[in-house]
């Protein structure tokens, strides 16, 4: 097929509620990977983060589970409300569970002019790369 990124995201899909979502996940992939490629979502990973600001926007009973020491705790919902927190001479690597929450908070906080990047795969990826309690800077 020959097809690109681009086509990923804009492929028509059949569309039946019994079989798939009314978006499919290939057509999600394309729009990440194309975000990805056009700079509208910069990416970090876990071995990049050190001397960076970690914000974490999961929700407090989530870090009840599984913390990073030294992050920065503001739930996605309240993120709005308290950009005043965040520095805007340093990098921000932003973290929840997936990366899902941490993409829309990326979005939200490029929007205001701060240097975000998603911290790609969130804290599953943690486990993956090595990187765990207690050696984070």
């Amino acid at each position: 097929m020959e097809a690109t990124i681009y086509d990923l995201e804009e492929s028509e899909l059949c569309y039946a509620p019994q079989f798939g979502s009314a978006k499919d996940p290939v057509n999600f992939a394309g729009m990440i990977a194309a975000d990805v490629l056009n700079g509208d979502l910069p990416l970090s990973h876990w071995e990049s983060v050190n001397g960076g600001f970690l914000l974490d926007v999961r929700e407090p009973m989530e870090l009840a589970v599984e913390n990073v020491p030294g992050a920065v705790n503001i739930p996605l919902g309240q993120l709005r409300g308290r950009l005043g927190e965040l520095p805007r001479d340093r990098d921000i690597h932003v973290v929840c569970r997936s990366g899902q929450r941490a993409y829309y908070a990326t979005r939200l906080l490029l929007q205001h002019d701060f240097r975000a990047h998603n911290l790609s795969g969130g804290m599953l990826s943690r486990y993956q790369t090595g990187i765990l309690e207690g050696s984070m800077s």
